[in-house]
């Protein structure tokens, strides 16, 4: 302990001032003048309890002492400074604040915290003035701790120990903390103490600097704490938490927040807003995890071109069509009118699911609404481009009925060319009775009547259609001319490379309707 009674630095300040003012007041002053006049500006005023704010003026290897304002200089252990690492993290002409735990004439003990053996009057003053004591967690009883200070037994509610939930208790069993004695009843039979007031005074200061610090736009690494249904909590600062909201975890669609970070991941966040709480010391921290990464709308290297064929994850789907993500945070939309060449789309789900990834054709782009049209169908080709080669007027095909309707039925050749057999040239078919009958997805043979690729239409007929009305009036019509036989022959050869053929044909069936009556 320090026994000296006058600081010397200080001495040797007041007497200079001294001698100055006798300098111009023309006469001199005895040293017990200049000492009282040195001992009348320390403050004496102080007794045990207290808490003192002392200017560290010698480390030693033991003991720190500081100038307390006082005769008399504060000293403490050099062991209670340390931090968690055991070093020393102050210097000289810090100041701190301390507890005088003893007071005499000669020493002024001071600590973080009242201890040592003491007795029922020492915890009954720490208790009236307020002084953290120290004490060990002995054991997990009912509702909380037992805790042992200066030989007296006390009680630390389960809530009190710490700041944060407290999920396994035995941890702290054999613990040495410091504690603030909230209650002292019964002549000391009765005392209770919290932990979790001195660690919320500390913690409010420690937050007072963070959050003159904290700057909008600041980037900052935190801990995910919690993750929640609109999404994640970070902490950001022991006991500052942010919240980071769903909209604001990726720059692609995000359902479930847990599908992008978990509980107790290290993240790195921006801050964008900072606002007073309801509560007292509370703040309401926005962040994001997105902007980190920047706008991808806006990053040249994923920039895409009308016609474009790329690949894509659905990411929902909606009645009018499904949005599909072509890059990350970049979504598209294909129109439902857009899903397919081949059948006809009531809803998306009947071409694609949510999560399935697909091709698609980049059919239009407006940046700054940053909206993108994209479509299936093109990228799958059009199953109309090559009609014309791949069926010609007369030609007999088998498709099957797609679907019904009063004016004739939708024959289905193949996926995506859908022809119509109209219910004028079905009434002709001597099986229109049993076609009528069947169901849709039923087959059926139809003969091609006519090709319009550019209005992707086709128009059908029964294989089994009487045609002889027809052809007797074309037959009419060719023999009521007057041509020589070899205009005949070359007419009749220019019908055999049009559309001769099908009237033969149909000339053949005719004649042998005939003879079977």
């Amino acid at each position: 302990m320090s026994e000296k009674t006058v600081d010397p630095d200080r001495f040797a300040e007041v007497i200079s001032e001294s001698l100055a003012d006798e300098k111009i007041l023309g006469r001199e002053q005895s040293f017990a003048e200049m000492l009282d006049s040195y001992q009348t500006q320390m403050d004496d005023d102080v007794q045990v309890g207290d808490k003192v704010s002392g200017e560290i003026i010698s480390i030693g290897m033991d003991t720190v002492f500081l100038n307390t304002g006082t005769k008399i200089d504060g000293a403490v252990d050099s062991v209670e400074l340390f931090d968690e690492e055991g070093n020393m993290p102050y210097k000289v002409g810090d100041t701190i604040e301390l507890y005088i735990v003893s007071l005499s004439e000669h020493e002024m003990k001071l600590s973080k915290a009242m201890s040592g053996i003491g007795g029922l009057n020492m915890l009954q003053d720490a208790y009236a003035g307020k002084i953290p004591v120290e004490g060990k967690v002995k054991e997990v009883i009912k509702g909380g701790f037992h805790v042992e200070m200066m030989q007296k037994r006390a009680f630390c509610p389960v809530s009190q120990m710490d700041i944060r939930y407290v999920e396994k208790p035995e941890e702290y069993v054999g613990g040495v903390h410091r504690f603030l004695v909230t209650k002292f009843e019964e002549k000391g039979k009765n005392i209770v103490v919290s932990r979790r007031v001195l660690l919320e005074e500390e913690q409010a200061k420690e937050h007072k600097v963070f959050f003159e610090q904290l700057e909008i736009g600041a980037v900052i690494e935190g801990k995910v704490s919690k993750v929640m249904p609109f999404g994640a909590f970070v902490e950001i600062f022991p006991g500052v938490e942010g919240m980071v909201h769903v909209s604001e975890l990726s720059w692609s669609r995000v359902e479930n927040p847990e599908e992008v970070v978990k509980s107790g991941d290290m993240v790195t966040v921006q801050v964008l807003k900072v606002e007073p709480g309801e509560k007292k010391n509370r703040h309401k921290i926005s962040l994001s995890i997105k902007q980190i990464g920047g706008d991808p709308w806006e990053d040249e290297e994923q920039t895409f071109k009308v016609g474009d064929k790329v690949r894509g994850k659905v990411t929902k789907c909606m009645g009018f069509g499904a949005f599909v993500e072509i890059a990350p945070g970049v979504e598209g939309l294909v129109h439902i009118s857009e899903m397919s060449y081949k059948k006809r789309v009531s809803k998306p789900e009947e071409i694609v699911t949510q999560g399935e990834t697909i091709d698609v054709m980049v059919k239009d782009i407006d940046i700054a609404k940053r909206r993108i049209s994209l479509s299936i169908r093109d990228a799958e080709g059009d199953p109309w481009i090559g009609v014309n080669e791949k069926y010609i007027v007369g030609q007999s095909v088998e498709g099957h009925i797609e679907k019904k309707e009063k004016f004739g039925f939708f024959i289905n050749l193949e996926p995506g060319i859908t022809g119509l057999l109209p219910m004028s040239l079905l009434k002709k078919s001597p099986s229109a009775n049993t076609i009528e009958k069947l169901k849709e997805g039923s087959a059926l043979t139809v003969i091609v009547q006519e090709i319009n690729a550019d209005a992707r239409k086709l128009s059908l007929r029964a294989a089994d259609t009487d045609d002889e009305g027809d052809w007797k009036s074309y037959a009419g019509n060719q023999q009521g001319k007057s041509k020589t036989r070899n205009q005949k022959e070359t007419s009749s050869g220019s019908a055999g490379m049009g559309s001769m053929g099908i009237f033969g044909e149909k000339l053949q069936q005719a004649m042998d309707r005939k003879n079977k009556k």
